[in-house]
């Protein structure tokens, strides 16, 4: 298993700090930093920016959002990012959900995974340098009837194959993605119950004629480090309450789903009507501390070695780690006690 950095979105007020995590993580040997979007800064720009001031670590989007970019811009994107890095980039796509999709970008979320099919059939088309042309639900290319033609990617990539993630939550998008890509994004992943999204996934590798190996299973996790692991488990609340309150609307919040189906959906609840009426430090509170427990790395160094061995053996081939500690210096030792950790449970690759 390899390690890598997730430092979430830009310009909530610790671009500094995301900075010189990415650049210790570059000089730990980090595998990979990713970088979202949501509504506010692009991932684009951010990578593109990270590229010129880091030197061996991969550059990843976690995610660019499908709904923000016509597939062709996304292909131009990752070509320019992967030449601007010398290589080093990876493409995360993700649909977002209906409040983003629909509120910011005004696209439709409907059928979002026949959407996701056809994206990704004509990202790759532009960067395997072809002229592309797709007729399908969601995307025509060209358009019939008018004076478009078919055109390829006038400035290909640095590397012949740029890797392709998706973000997925729900089971048909899971075994979406181990048919058409190269790595799951998966964030709130646990080992006791790995089996319910990895069997998806498996299911989908199966219809590609293919095994689960080289497929790259990437997860997420909260990272907070201290001789108490229970005191250490505050600090990541905030992080959680954020998604399973906060990203999305009271009917539909597919992290809040992603608890419940955990075991904890009275818990999820909660959480979710605390954060909506603006009780931040309720909807914390409300984390159940078992959750926390199960989704994050927590404690001193021993333990959170015991844990990544945990997540290897549940089948985890990249795990990025989001430090959540609110002093940026406590945040670079996170990461190099998370890198020593790894050393000392044998799962490293």
């Amino acid at each position: 298993m390899k390690i890598g950095l997730n430092i979430g979105y830009w310009g909530a007020g610790n671009d500094a700090t995301n900075l010189l995590l990415a650049q210790e993580a570059d000089r730990l040997g980090f595998s990979v930093v990713w970088v979202a979007e949501a509504y506010g800064s692009d991932a684009a720009t951010v990578l593109g920016w990270l590229a010129a001031r880091t030197e061996r670590v991969d550059l990843g989007s976690a995610i660019l959002q499908i709904p923000a970019r016509r597939p062709t811009m996304t292909a131009m994107t990752a070509a320019t990012l992967d030449n601007l890095s010398g290589g080093r980039f990876r493409l995360g796509l993700g649909v977002s959900g209906p409040q983003v999709s629909e509120g910011w970008y005004g696209v439709p979320f409907r059928k979002p995974v026949q959407r996701t099919r056809e994206y990704v059939d004509i990202v790759g088309k532009a960067l395997r340098y072809e002229r592309v042309r797709h007729d399908g639900a969601h995307f025509q290319l060209p358009l019939p009837g008018g004076p478009g033609k078919a055109l390829p990617l006038a400035v290909p990539p640095a590397r012949e194959h740029i890797p392709l993630y998706l973000a997925a939550l729900g089971p048909q998008n899971l075994e979406l993605t181990g048919e058409i890509a190269d790595g799951w994004l998966g964030l709130f992943f646990s080992p006791e119950h790995s089996h319910e999204s990895l069997d998806r996934i498996r299911a989908g590798r199966e219809k590609a004629g293919a095994t689960l190996d080289g497929f790259d299973v990437a997860t997420t996790a909260p990272l907070a480090v201290g001789d108490d692991w229970l005191e250490a488990a505050d600090h990541a609340r905030p992080y959680v309450a954020g998604f399973v309150g906060g990203a999305g609307s009271r009917e539909n919040n597919f992290y809040r789903d992603l608890m419940a189906r955990m075991g904890y959906e009275a818990a999820a609840d909660e959480v979710r009507e605390r954060y909506l009426t603006m009780d931040y430090a309720g909807a914390m509170a409300a984390v159940p501390t078992e959750f926390l427990d199960k989704t994050s790395l927590l404690g001193p160094k021993q333990r959170i070695a015991d844990r990544m061995q945990a997540l290897a053996e549940s089948g985890v081939t990249t795990l990025a780690l989001s430090p959540t500690h609110p002093d940026p210096e406590a945040s670079k030792r996170a990461l190099r006690v998370a890198a020593e950790a790894l050393d000392a449970s044998g799962v490293g690759d």
